[in-house]
């Protein structure tokens, strides 16, 4: 067996359900912040009522059909902030907060519902916010700005290997785990759990993004200590998981 598998099979087999440490549910550690945080709600950027938003194209057979991973945009295309707001609502926006449970219910499932992704944005070309790195506060449903100067915006160029699509795109999502959200319950079996939640993510924003004439190319190929410095994460606790360009379909 090749290094890479014998590696792969190390990471794989810790996740073991009779392999993996008692939780810490389980140990009666302190519950983990299933909410995005904020210090400052005054610079927030309330984004528009989703709830409300119609999208072009309705038909699911029609999107699945059509979904591709779309790597050529519109450069001269600037979505809507009513746009970037549809998207982010049914990628990790909130439909409602269990409070007898301590759980948020979103429109993608989640293992437990954990819910374990913070959103990062590189936005480029969008309508009435400034070129830079912003985070989303679900919770509130706003964005928060991050960084507004070029050399973040460098940055997360570099992070993914300067990949066109993200030069080009209006916007590049980045999803960042927050790992204790779901290891409090699950051990080290949620490193599976992560994963595959990223993976529904990313799908519903393939989907949405097809409903207005985007296109979407996901990225696993990243700089991991370069993306999380980007973010101010430890690479441990909080990390990147995974990304997705967006931009506009070009004219036919």
């Amino acid at each position: 067996m090749a290094e890479a598998e014998n590696i792969i099979a190390q990471i794989h087999q810790v996740s073991y359900g009779e392999y993996t440490p008692v939780s810490a549910e389980k140990k009666g550690e302190p519950y983990p912040q299933y909410l995005d945080q904020v210090t400052d709600q005054s610079g927030l950027i309330d984004l528009p009522d989703a709830s409300e938003f119609s999208p072009t194209n309705r038909d699911l057979l029609s999107l699945l059909e059509k979904r591709r991973s779309l790597r050529r945009y519109d450069e001269t295309a600037v979505m809507s902030l009513e746009d970037l707001s549809y998207l982010l609502m049914y990628t990790q926006g909130i439909r409602e907060i269990d409070q007898k449970r301590d759980l948020t219910n979103r429109y993608v499932p989640s293992a437990g519902s954990r819910h374990p992704f913070e959103t990062y944005l590189l936005i480029q070309k969008v309508n009435g916010l400034q070129p830079g790195v912003y985070r989303y506060i679900a919770p509130l449903h706003a964005l928060e700005v991050f960084q507004l100067n070029p050399e973040a915006i460098q940055k997360a160029h570099g992070s993914v290997y300067k990949q066109k699509q993200v030069i080009t795109s209006a916007v590049t999502f980045f999803w960042v785990a927050d790992t204790y959200r779901t290891s409090w319950r699950y051990s080290t079996r949620a490193y599976r759990y992560i994963n595959l939640d990223a993976g529904h993510v990313c799908q519903n924003l393939y989907l949405c993004a097809e409903s207005i004439d985007y296109g979407v190319c996901a990225i696993g190929s990243f700089d991991d200590h370069l993306a999380n410095s980007l973010f101010a994460l430890d690479g441990v606790q909080r990390f990147v998981v995974y990304g997705a360009s967006v931009g506009k379909h070009l004219p036919s």
